[in-house]
């Protein structure tokens, strides 16, 4: 144990003030859950005031989520600590000083996962600014899933040289990755377990004392900083994985006249004892910003931190082969979009399509990295005209996002279901076909949302991620 550090905690004494450094889908939730703890003073929210994202100030400090989407909780929570005084977002970063802890949560994609070089430019800002405001036995706190040893390597690095501190000595230095999942941000921070890991047992302990309050049913799990690394990264590896398979099964039961959705339900059917069958759902691609990247973390980590890696990236690792069927997925629905056309007598070129959901995930308005976007260019290079609704989303750079759906739909040749928001989850097949004024109108189901049946009946020409059983049925005459 470090006595330096643990007499400058003691002189300093219990966290009072937490700063979080990132207003997005983690930043939010965790400002607004530190706030409501007793235990804690205050919380300030640091957002720049960029023309993008500056508009998020104001409207924390209004109470307000900038957040769409369903969250339930969140804005009555918002509301609660702004009003309290007890939450306040800033765009000063100087007021880093008077905090006691420090937690940043900023993205941190691959602009190229074949190079395995990831773009931390907007975290080594943020470290830069934690770094440069940074006052003796403050806690640092990485939430950012980064590539195993940046916490101890880069990020400590940074906080130094900007800050004239010595980490472990001076200040406390910890990796606690967010394991939250959009649409219920509030219940994963109180519920799931958490990962954290300091640079030194004193760091540890810090930070174990920040995140302990926020907790309602999940407990602290400690180890070292690259330790908790390796977890997040091989979590979100492990369950890209599990969809990866659920996506290649879902192939072959097309190739054989399949439903993957009754195989998928037999298999899942087998319990007991040391048995587990933890089959997911395959669908139209995997978006967002975690699992789209966080394979490609991995991989860098165990090539950066040197042991002698029999598993190279690219083909003959098994993650990676996984992300390659995952980005596979939107090219398959352009397959499925191409024959559903070609069976109703039609040509990609000049068709209309209508696109139902931009957002990755369902209930939201989380865009990041959307499997529809490559949907989206395939099709228009293959001549197709494009019109995107999605309840949700707003608006995309480049992209039309509309919320009247009747005009989206309006003379379609083909429906595509890319997102399962629940909106289209009750789509009525007669009311589709007389928007759409075709006889053979395509529906393509990338989220198994729809009955096929009750399409088909109605003179659809059906196709689904597979749906094996469905898609070679025979086409109903137009009524």
């Amino acid at each position: 144990m470090n006595s330096r550090l643990q007499s400058i905690i003691d002189r300093r004494g219990p966290i009072r003030k937490i700063g979080v450094v990132g207003m997005g889908y983690v930043g939010i939730p965790a400002a607004a859950l530190f706030a409501d703890a007793p235990v804690f003073e205050s919380v300030l929210g640091f957002q720049r005031d960029s023309r993008s994202s500056g508009y998020k100030v104001a409207m924390l400090n209004r109470g307000e989520s900038p957040l769409k989407g369903e969250e339930p909780g969140l804005e009555d929570l918002l509301g609660k600590v702004a009003s309290a005084g007890k939450f306040r977002c800033t765009s000063d970063f100087s007021e880093i000083a008077e905090c006691d802890a420090v937690t940043l949560a900023i993205q941190t994609p691959f602009a190229d996962p074949k190079d395995l070089i990831p773009d931390f430019s907007a975290l080594v800002e943020g470290l830069g600014q934690v770094g440069g405001h940074l006052s003796e036995g403050t806690l640092v706190v990485l939430e950012s899933t980064v590539t195993p040893g940046t916490t101890a390597g880069m990020a400590r690095e940074i906080l130094e040289e900007e800050s004239g501190l010595v980490a472990g000595e001076e200040f406390c230095l910890a990796h606690a990755p967010e394991r939250v999942m959009v649409g219920r941000l509030l219940r994963n921070i109180r519920e799931h377990d958490r990962i954290v890991g300091g640079i030194d047992d004193v760091s540890t302990r810090r930070a174990v004392e920040l995140y302990r309050p926020v907790l309602t049913a999940g407990k602290i799990i400690p180890m070292t900083a690259t330790a908790a690394e390796v977890t997040k990264t091989a979590e979100n590896a492990f369950r890209d994985l599990q969809i990866a398979a659920a996506n290649q099964l879902a192939l072959h039961c097309e190739a054989m006249g399949v439903n993957v959705y009754d195989v998928r339900a037999g298999i899942d059917s087998l319990k007991g004892e040391g048995i587990t069958r933890a089959i997911l759902w395959p669908g139209a691609g995997v978006g967002g910003h975690c699992l789209t990247k966080d394979s490609w973390h991995l991989e860098r980590g165990a090539q950066v931190l040197g042991g002698d890696l029999r598993y190279p990236h690219g083909a003959e690792s098994i993650f990676g082969v996984a992300r390659k069927i995952n980005e596979f997925m939107p090219r398959h629905m352009v397959h499925l979009t191409i024959e559903g056309l070609r069976r109703a007598g039609k040509s990609p070129e000049g068709a209309k399509v209508a696109l139902l959901g931009w957002a990755f995930i369902q209930n939201s308005d989380d865009t990041r990295n959307t499997p529809a976007e490559p949907y989206l260019a395939a099709m228009e290079e293959a001549g197709a005209v494009v019109r995107v609704h999605d309840p949700f989303v707003d608006e995309y750079p480049g992209i039309e996002v509309s919320h009247d759906f009747d005009g989206t739909l309006a003379g379609a040749d083909v429906v595509t279901i890319f997102t399962a928001h629940h909106h289209y989850a009750s789509l009525d097949p007669v009311r589709v076909k007389e928007l759409s004024g075709r006889e053979h109108p395509v529906i393509v189901d990338g989220r198994n949302v729809v009955d096929p049946n009750a399409f088909i009946r109605t003179g659809f020409v059906y196709k689904g991620i597979g749906r094996g059983d469905k898609n070679s049925h025979e086409v109903v005459p137009g009524r």
